[in-house]
């Protein structure tokens, strides 16, 4: 059975835009999972993670937008993490494609704690630099 994410007041970072696209970041995430439990076709899966991936990048834009405009310290910090994570469900994405595997539970699970973990932890910084200077 799917578990799918739940957003709640937890995953908020008290700022409306960027919890919109949090929003929507975590709807993506639970179409791709009940995707991969169901057995959906995989090019329709390989959809869904590209969607999510490019929602992904274009967040973080925004995000990195909103640091630069507002003067936030650790900007480069932060910049660097969304790097390495774009770069990480990339590399995933490429090991589905080319090795022409499904997308696993572990692969979703790694996903999962790959958004979650990064809302928890350096967006709730942000969000409360955000909330300070807005």
């Amino acid at each position: 059975m799917v578990k799918d994410l739940i957003w709640d007041d937890t995953l908020s970072v008290q700022i409306q835009e960027i919890d919109e696209d949090h929003r929507r970041l975590v709807e993506l995430f639970n179409i791709l999972n009940h995707s991969v439990e169901e057995g959906d076709a995989s090019n329709y899966i390989e959809a869904v993670m590209e969607e999510l991936i490019s929602c992904t990048a274009w967040h973080f834009r925004h995000e990195e937008r909103l640091m630069l405009k507002y003067g936030y310290e650790n900007f480069e910090e932060h910049k660097a993490e969304h790097q390495e994570l774009i770069e990480s469900a990339r590399e995933l994405q490429q090991k589905i494609l080319q090795g022409g595997k499904p997308v696993s539970n572990e692969d979703v699970e790694f996903l999962e704690r790959w958004l979650v973990g990064h809302i928890l932890s350096v967006d709730m910084d942000l969000g409360s630099y955000l909330g300070e200077v807005m």
